[in-house]
């Protein structure tokens, strides 16, 4: 099938330019929802790219790690140079007191690396912090996220979930293509301060939850999601 034409947009001022829509793949592997099966997941992401879409997000924290390999194996078919291939560190796992965050440079680096091999890729487009690590200052992040560029491992770096502090800092480091956050209808925290950096600095904004987690879909009751959904708790939180 042909692929259909697509607006496309700059992300930032580096030079790195994807489709208008994006497709997150993070759905495909669980955590709002049951994993679907492999052959539905490829044949989604190749239907995306059949409409046009060429801009994939996925993470190694998503599975974990079946994500990329999900979609790595979805997009062999097509020609490297036609998609733009987001993926993230830093999220090293969970335990009971929450979320594990590490971004020390050695990690980075294995991280980076595991990804490329999970991909199937020789490099990804974009490469996000996935969260800050604040025990380690973000310039130590951020040289090993430079020295990735310069070996070519990765071409743009983004940051999700950084303060306007942290991205000022880190872009001081080396230049940040992309920040990753939260932003719809329903969420709008990131206007105060975030917005106009990034404007300040050139930097591409990547919103997920764009539609409110599905809310805005049409698709808001919470009875059909399985009991391990991360919406059925956030839901019971509220």
């Amino acid at each position: 099938m042909e692929q259909s034409q697509m607006a496309r947009v700059k992300l930032g001022t580096q030079g790195l330019e994807v489709s208008k829509i994006g497709f997150g793949c993070m759905g495909l592997t669980g955590v709002y929802n049951d994993p679907v099966p492999e052959d539905a997941g490829v044949a989604v992401i190749r239907r995306a790219f059949d409409a046009g879409v060429t801009f994939f997000d996925t993470a190694d924290a998503y599975g974990p790690h079946t994500n990329e390999v999900l979609l790595g194996k979805a997009l062999r078919q097509v020609p490297r140079e036609r998609v733009q291939v987001a993926t993230k560190c830093g999220i090293a796992g969970f335990d009971a007191g929450g979320m594990l965050v590490k971004g020390t440079p050695e990690y980075v680096r294995t991280c980076c690396e595991a990804s490329l091999e999970r991909l199937a890729m020789d490099y990804v487009d974009l490469y996000f912090q996935h969260r800050i690590d604040q025990s380690v200052p973000i310039e130590e992040t951020m040289g090993e996220l430079k020295k990735l560029v310069e070996e070519g491992k990765v071409k743009y770096v983004g940051l999700s979930e950084a303060s306007a502090d942290t991205i000022r800092r880190a872009h001081a480091v080396h230049p940040i293509t992309a920040v990753q956050m939260e932003w719809s209808l329903w969420t709008r925290d990131i206007e105060e301060d975030i917005i106009p950096l990034c404007r300040e600095l050139g930097i591409g904004v990547v919103p997920y939850s764009p539609l409110g987690r599905g809310f805005f879909a049409g698709r808001a009751a919470v009875e059909s999601l399985p009991s391990g959904s991360l919406l059925v708790r956030k839901v019971r939180l509220v």
